[in-house]
């Protein structure tokens, strides 16, 4: 049976207009891009068959726009529109930093610095520079390392704070490894940073640990 034969309710462009996009499963969402299925299958079992064997969902959009369009069901046009769709989600998200919501609700800069971090294969180091307000001035990926580290220099820090000339500083890395727990050595390095921006008047307001799950704020466990 087509997707037009179904019961309006159960159709999910209907159903989003009725509900709300949060009223749809990832296969139905998924399907919206598609439009329609693989020969003899519509949209919403195909968009299935492909978070069965490709998913979950996180796993299926972590993969870059050449890789989703070699999937069955995909193609490049399928895979730009949902390349374009996840990236109207981290402008979104960047919309909110620049309201200064990060600081109002400390979980908006994990969710920013997972959205940008989360899935790398090799851990990232990255800042977020804020102005006197609070507000988002710049992101950097300034360090890239290993599948199990990155050798951060708080010098090049401070010198990107100084270059964007910011007020406060929250930095960020992903772990490749999925476990979001603090290092030691994420500690340590989180002291040495705190240390060489004050000395040019720089707040860094938090590190943000991004694994699976939810990430880790250095700031919320009391240690910076």
């Amino acid at each position: 049976m087509h997707i037009r034969e179904w019961p309006p309710e159960e159709r999910p462009r209907e159903r989003l207009l009725a509900h709300g996009a949060s009223a749809l499963s990832d296969a139905q969402l998924m399907a919206l891009f598609l439009g329609s299925g693989l020969r003899g299958r519509d949209a919403v079992a195909t968009a299935r068959e492909l978070l069965k064997a490709h998913g979950p969902l996180r796993a299926l959009l972590e993969r870059t726009p050449a890789q989703l369009a070699t999937l069955p069901g995909l193609g490049p046009a399928r895979a730009c529109l949902l390349a374009g769709a996840l990236e109207l989600g981290h402008r979104l998200l960047g919309a909110e930093l620049e309201r200064g919501a990060l600081l109002t609700d400390p979980r908006a800069a994990g969710r920013y610095f997972a959205q940008r971090l989360r899935g790398r294969t090799r851990e990232v180091f990255a800042v977020l520079f804020l102005d006197t307000r609070h507000r988002a001035l710049a992101f950097e990926e300034l360090f890239q390392g290993t599948i199990d580290g990155a050798n951060v220099h708080p010098r090049e820090v401070v010198r990107r704070a100084l270059a964007h000339n910011a007020a406060a500083a929250i930095c960020g890395h992903n772990h490749p490894s999925g476990n979001p727990e603090p290092s030691s050595a994420d500690r340590s390095i989180t002291a040495q940073l705190k240390q060489a921006l004050s000395l040019v008047d720089v707040r860094l307001l938090d590190h943000i640990v991004v694994g699976d799950g939810a990430p880790v704020s250095l700031a919320a466990r009391g240690w910076l």
